[in-house]
């Protein structure tokens, strides 16, 4: 088992190419699981171009997230993965050429209290000319602590904390959060030595304003940690002081002029001009001064306040009776476990198939077993194999076949296979419920907490004498007294996961 896997959480920004295509120049043979969170609201077309995944193979997957902010894109990865280690990148970095051995260098031999390894984050700054306000933001990365840009967390610490809080629905204080609940347990989260590259991306005349929303984030934080959180999470204090007297100040002026009381008005007025000509000031002075730098500063400096204050006000509100998030309030499985028939179901039928080289998975079963890997539920595959009682194909056969199959649709926790013939009278060929019995107790699955999905009358008879749930995933060879008798019917593999990621029949 490899010692870390990467999860990448992305909205489909251009940006996430260029951290694809530093990844792909590293050593195929050294470079872990590379798991892609699609959290696009609105998936429109694949998320990477086939040359590219082409490049990766099996080592890149992609995963559908619940379009609600990376906390919860992040769990989504995190969950599906298997090595001890999980490396989050933000998809906005360019990891250094030595970035993969220094990634394995960090994490190799730590103490069991260190939970977790931060990466340094390099800001390229602009030549010619001092950061501009947006510039200097984003360079405040590089003395960020627990920055998930680049970050690896031991599994086992996220599955005790149940990962990052999803009521955190920016990439703002998600991370902060995390590394106060794991590091007030008495872990400790280390800098490494690997480096990414965080480049200023373009940015909006009005992004200072948009990113006031993150207050609601910071009253959160005080719901959760006390008034204190600023100072172990390595947050600056900010000017939220500042922020409300501005925007009492402008009430104020309001307030004068629909009342009619001059005085009222002119000292709010005034009170407010001085604020705003200061804020302004302290954010266009260590800046560039040029014309456009200028008039956006005065210009966002205006509004900014205010919509501080607002954003602070309702997270207020919103984070009352807040209590802190554990493994418990992490979002429960609505299952442990997918049973999985084999031919047909997963891959298309090639009667009493030996040759690996003629596996075709069947569609979308590599999308619908990642959206089951990445909610924590763990796959199996019971299979006939009548053609080994007839002696037409061997066990290994059968074995070299799964193990292509693996190849192409990932790793399962377990493979059962009935050798005997329909007459031979054992109780693990499906129909009979002795396979899915013998699965259910090797991954110790109570019945109520797994499902089989399979294209057959047998497999759905198997699952009800079993105690499961049966989904039938019809094909050709399906016949319609099989669909028409069966308790569930999927169109194929994909909405079946849904349907079992969603709960209920």
């Amino acid at each position: 088992m490899s010692l870390v896997e990467i999860v990448v959480p992305t909205v489909g920004r251009p940006s996430l190419y260029d951290l694809l295509r530093r990844l792909a120049t590293f050593d195929l043979d050294l470079l872990p699981r590379i798991t892609l969170v699609d959290d696009r609201r609105t998936p429109r077309g694949e998320l990477v171009r086939a040359a590219l995944s082409e490049r990766f193979g099996d080592r890149l997957r992609v995963v559908r997230g619940a379009a609600r902010g990376p906390a919860a894109a992040r769990n989504v990865g995190w969950l599906g993965a298997e090595a001890p280690w999980v490396a989050f990148l933000d998809d906005d970095v360019v990891p250094a050429r030595d970035w993969l051995p220094r990634l394995h260098h960090d994490l190799a031999r730590l103490p069991d209290d260190v939970v977790g390894s931060q990466g340094r984050i390099v800001v390229p700054r602009p030549l010619g000319r001092r950061p501009t306000d947006w510039e200097r933001n984003v360079i405040a990365l590089e003395r960020a602590r627990w920055a998930t840009a680049d970050l690896a967390y031991r599994r086992s610490a996220l599955a005790a904390a149940g990962g990052f809080d999803e009521r955190f629905p920016r990439a703002y204080r998600e991370d902060a959060d995390l590394g106060l609940r794991l590091t007030r347990r008495g872990r400790r989260i280390v800098r490494g030595q690997r480096r990414v590259f965080h480049p200023a991306r373009p940015a909006g005349f009005w992004v200072s304003v948009r990113r006031q929303a993150g207050n609601a984030d910071d009253a959160l934080m005080r719901a959760l940690h006390g008034p204190g959180w600023r100072d172990p999470a390595g947050a600056p204090p900010g000017r939220r002081a500042w922020h409300v007297a501005t925007t009492l100040a402008a009430l104020g002026a309001v307030a004068g002029v629909a009342s009619r009381r001059r005085a009222l008005t002119r000292v709010g007025g005034a009170l407010w001009l001085l604020a705003t000509a200061d804020f302004a000031w302290r954010r266009i002075a260590p800046g560039p001064r040029t014309a456009r730098e200028i008039a956006r500063m005065c210009s966002t400096s205006t509004i900014l306040p205010l919509a501080a204050t607002f954003h602070w006000l309702r997270g207020v509100r919103d984070a009352r009776g807040a209590a802190p998030w554990t493994s418990r309030s992490a979002p429960a499985r609505p299952l442990d476990a997918v049973l999985l028939d084999r031919d047909g179901t997963i891959v298309v039928d090639v009667p009493e198939n030996g040759d690996p080289t003629r596996v075709v998975a069947m569609p979308l079963a590599r999308r619908a077993l990642d959206r089951l890997r990445a909610a924590g539920v763990r796959l199996a595959v019971v299979s006939n194999q009548a053609a080994v009682a007839r002696g037409t194909l061997r066990l290994d056969q059968v074995e070299a076949v799964n193990r292509q199959i693996e190849r192409q649709l990932g790793p399962f926790d377990l493979w059962l296979v009935c050798p005997h013939g329909p007459d031979d009278g054992c109780a693990c060929r499906k129909p009979a419920p002795g396979m899915v019995r013998r699965a259910l107790a090797l991954l110790d699955v109570a019945p109520g907490r797994c499902a089989l999905v399979g294209d057959t009358g047998a497999d759905v008879a198997a699952a009800r004498a079993a105690g499961v749930r049966a989904i039938l995933v019809p094909n050709d060879v399906t016949r319609r007294d099989e669909v028409a008798e069966a308790p569930e019917v999927a169109r194929d593999l994909d909405e079946a996961a849904r349907r079992l990621l969603a709960g209920a029949a």
